[in-house]
């Protein structure tokens, strides 16, 4: 037999959580025609694992990669490290739709997909769409249409609810999106452009999701000492919207919450009886975002990421940057706005825990506009691989591939992909497991992953040697169930 691409000698780590076993795949066009002992066989292209693992395309279940997809469509960030499938739209943040000219300047923290406004440039999300498929990145995406998006585009006062006629407007958007190939809709409660936003506004405003079995994906309202009160929100939204629920970035923040972890998990448990839930975790104790005084003041250590009036600072420590000022924390946030901020606020004890969890996927939640960006944009899958299954011990290999993969296409309803099985499509990461590890650090964040032989979309090899191929087989995926 002959194939498009023979992957031979592979110790194959197929993502449903199942003991690896060895043999070789056979590729064909777009999809996995054949697996098992291929020593008869050819292909046009040859790669030889010497007993190394495959494993599905790595998908990241969170991110911000709305933007970078046109951008940047090699995407160096997330094929580097073995992500073929990106969720994008995530924290109530999507690209489009925006039916007016964004108000300037552009209303944090839509200004961390761009800062200009020049890429909100789609009036529907079918013209977003349209412009993915016309010119593929290097991944695949599934889309989520973001509530605050939304509220920008919608309201001109983001500091009151959404009046009965403007939730009218926001909800045929949501329609026209999901109508357009958007599997759900997301929500950054948290954020201060929908802090006004009622429970009530989140739920009337996802109505359409409940006729295509879309999901409601949510970075919540807080995520500190109401934590729990946040969740009873996200599950309201959920039974009331008749849907899923995804839980964004699952975390307990600050020092007064250390160990709240084991609360909340439990609590999540107990709704999983009687909804669908799950959620995604970041594998670092520090998050990243738009940059403010409020949550410097929580953090233990802040990294300024970006900074659009003193970019010079980009990637140095907020009080060092106050000692250079001669000033308060305080002032030098408000001198370095807009900006960006990592934040040193989890406890690592509770990220090992709900790590752990059994129904946790892995989502970078990475920002590739920043000008020093947090290492998971770069490091967050293999770091789970290299630092939490190796090294830790935290979980088998076959169990950390499970939550990038298997347990991610099923719950993003991403039909024949997250495994390795005849018929599936070609989406694949070959990997050294006694090697790969992150290389990004936060005082040197943009760096390949160690480790990553070769990744594979559609059939196509975009990554290979350590560099892009110039490959873009990237598609817009359907929600299936």
């Amino acid at each position: 037999m002959n194939f498009d691409l023979l992957i031979r000698n592979a110790s194959i780590v197929d993502g449903s959580g199942a003991p690896r076993f060895n043999g070789d795949i056979g590729i064909r066009g777009d999809r996995i025609d054949r697996i098992g002992d291929l020593a008869a066989s050819s292909g046009e292209v040859e790669i030889d694992l010497a007993g190394r693992i495959a494993a599905p395309g790595f998908i990241d279940a969170h991110t911000h990669d709305d933007r970078l997809m046109l951008s940047g469509p090699d995407m160096a960030p997330k094929v580097s490290q073995g992500v073929t499938t990106v969720i994008a739209g995530n924290c109530g943040i999507s690209l489009a739709p925006m039916p007016r000219a964004i108000p300037q300047p552009v209303t944090p923290p839509l200004n961390l997909l761009d800062d200009q406004g020049g890429w909100f440039r789609f009036p529907t999300f079918a013209a977003y769409v349209e412009e993915l498929r016309g010119k593929p990145a290097a991944t695949n995406c599934a889309l989520l249409v973001g509530h605050t998006t939304l509220r920008v585009a919608i309201l001109d006062d983001l500091e009151r609810p959404a009046s009965a006629a403007q939730i009218v407007r926001m909800r045929a958007l949501v329609s026209e999106a999901l109508e357009a190939g958007a599997i759900g809709v997301s929500t950054g409660l948290f954020y201060e452009p929908a802090i006004a936003a009622p429970t009530e506004e989140v739920i009337e405003t996802c109505r359409p999701l409940k006729d295509v079995d879309g999901l409601y994906c949510t970075h919540m309202r807080d995520e500190a000492d109401g934590v729990i009160d946040s969740l009873t929100e996200t599950f309201r939204i959920g039974r009331e919207v008749g849907v899923a629920v995804v839980i964004s970035h699952l975390k307990v923040v600050g020092e007064a919450n250390r160990g709240r972890s084991a609360e909340a998990l439990s609590f999540i448990e107990k709704n999983m009886a009687t909804q669908s839930i799950c959620m995604d975790c970041y594998p670092y104790t520090a998050g990243s975002t738009v940059l403010s005084a409020d949550r410097a003041a929580s953090s233990s250590r802040v990294i300024v990421s970006w900074s659009k009036a003193l970019p010079e600072y980009a990637g140095q420590d907020l009080d060092a940057i106050a000692r250079k000022m001669g000033v308060s924390e305080e002032e030098a946030i408000r001198r370095l706005l807009p900006a960006g901020g990592i934040y040193f606020r989890l406890d690592e004890s509770d990220v090992q825990r709900i790590l752990r969890h059994g129904k946790t996927m892995i989502g970078s939640d990475g920002l590739p506009h920043d000008a020093s960006p947090h290492p998971r944009l770069w490091g967050a899958f293999p770091r789970v691989l290299g630092h939490y299954c190796r090294e830790l011990g935290l979980f088998s290999l076959e169990t950390s591939v499970h939550k990038m993969t298997g347990l991610t296409a099923r719950n993003f309803g991403l039909r024949d992909r997250g495994v390795v099985k005849e018929g599936a499509y070609a989406d694949l990461t070959l990997f050294d497991a006694d090697k790969v590890d992150e290389a990004a650090t936060y005082a040197a964040p943009i760096a390949p992953a160690r480790g990553i032989d070769a990744v594979i979309v559609n059939g196509a090899v975009v990554w290979r040697d350590g560099r892009p191929t110039g490959a873009r087989p990237g598609r817009v995926l359907a929600r299936l169930t």
